[in-house]
């Protein structure tokens, strides 16, 4: 956590704020935050770390943060040593404010308890008789979190550390032939979707597509690289004015500007006497819609590029994950039990969320599609 040194009552609020230990009945849980005074859209990093005291019972646990419309979250990730009666659960999520001033997060927490006899009676069942578990359920009410957040500076589009490239592939053309046009952002930050690139001054005509979205997601925030393909057209020569955008970095605590200078096109015009009827008029109407005719070829053949690149991507993944020993252990599983038993043994992390979700349809009231859980594990080697 960052401290603003020689403030010294704020900072011992803070700290108290960012890390938290409390005790409830049969376990005790810890809250720490890393930022608990963001900007809008800053990411912040908030842990809970689960531990079982009453050591006379088994203990599971169920826990989420609640959806609002004043934060984004991620659970980025999770781990578990569930000794029958020593369960310990740490949780890291990825927070981020969307408004300013005091935002609570607020808490999803399940205390689930049973028995020896009643764990040993749910393995007794055999594949076609799985018997359920049956527990104690007790909602927890978890104190919420309180963030204070603070104000972006007016007009800020983009939050984070972010670079914009841009590609022009020609500057002249015919009347309404279109102009390829292709803007990439690309660091660390909030995802950086802008709802439109392109000023609204200009009577020239607007070809957009919907912006292309690589982001992924880690305990040192997002990283992310949109690309917005567009076109553009016109039947003469025109000018696309400054595109301008105001960021701010958190991390810097400063704003800077991406932008793209103005551009000249320069665009060959339908000659006079082009425009004079000495043809049938079949011919002419031909004639009016070639660019139409133009403009589509170019959009097929960018979806199609694109779509044979994910194609490729998609077979050489698969083609991967065939040769893969433990692909065919997964999809050989019969039952919830067997494919437990396979993740866990591979003791990789990223099998986390298949497993807590075998582990709530064996022993709690969660209910799932096996296929799916197996394609979701596939998906993690």
């Amino acid at each position: 956590m960052k401290h603003n040194l020689g403030k010294s009552s704020l900072h011992l609020f803070f700290l108290l704020l960012s890390f938290l230990t409390l005790q409830a009945e049969d376990f005790t849980y810890t809250f720490n935050v890393d930022q608990p005074t963001p900007y809008v859209k800053e990411p912040v990093m908030l842990t809970l770390d689960l531990n079982q005291t009453n050591h006379d019972v088994v203990m599971l646990f169920n826990f989420d943060i609640k959806k609002s419309e004043d934060y984004t979250f991620q659970r980025l990730d999770i781990r578990k040593t569930e000794h029958y009666h020593d369960a310990k659960i740490h949780y890291v999520y990825l927070i981020y404010p969307l408004r300013s001033g005091d935002i609570n997060i607020t808490f999803d927490l399940i205390k689930k308890v049973t028995t020896d006899e009643s764990l040993a009676y749910s393995f007794s069942g055999d594949r076609d008789n799985v018997k359920k578990l049956v527990t104690k359920d007790t909602p927890f009410d978890l104190p919420p979190l309180q963030l204070q957040v603070k104000p972006l500076p007016e007009g800020t589009v983009l939050v984070g550390n972010f670079a914009l490239t841009y590609e022009i592939k020609k500057n002249q053309a015919k009347a309404y032939e279109p102009l390829p046009f292709q803007v990439s952002i690309k660091g660390k930050g909030y995802p950086p979707l802008v709802e439109t690139l392109l000023p609204k001054e200009g009577n020239f005509t607007r070809f957009t597509e919907k912006p292309i979205v690589k982001s992924v997601a880690t305990k040192g925030g997002t990283q992310s690289t949109v690309t917005y393909p567009m076109a553009l057209s016109h039947d003469q020569s025109f000018i696309l004015p400054p595109i301008v955008l105001k960021a701010f970095d958190p991390k810097t605590d400063k704003g800077y500007i991406l932008d793209i200078p103005s551009q000249h096109f320069d665009i060959e015009p339908v000659e006079s006497h082009d425009l004079v009827d000495t043809v049938d008029a079949p011919e002419a109407a031909k004639e009016e819609w070639s660019w139409l005719s133009t403009l589509l070829g170019y959009i097929v053949a960018f979806i199609a590029g694109y779509i044979s690149a994910l194609s490729w991507r998609w077979t050489k993944k698969k083609r991967q994950k065939g040769h893969h020993p433990l692909v065919e252990k997964i999809r050989n599983c019969k039952d919830e039990k067997a494919l437990l038993q396979v993740l866990i043994a591979a003791d990789n992390r990223h099998f986390s969320s298949s497993i807590e979700k075998l582990e709530d349809s064996l022993y709690g009231n969660g209910k799932i599609n096996l296929n799916k859980v197996k394609q979701e594990a596939e998906e993690q080697i």
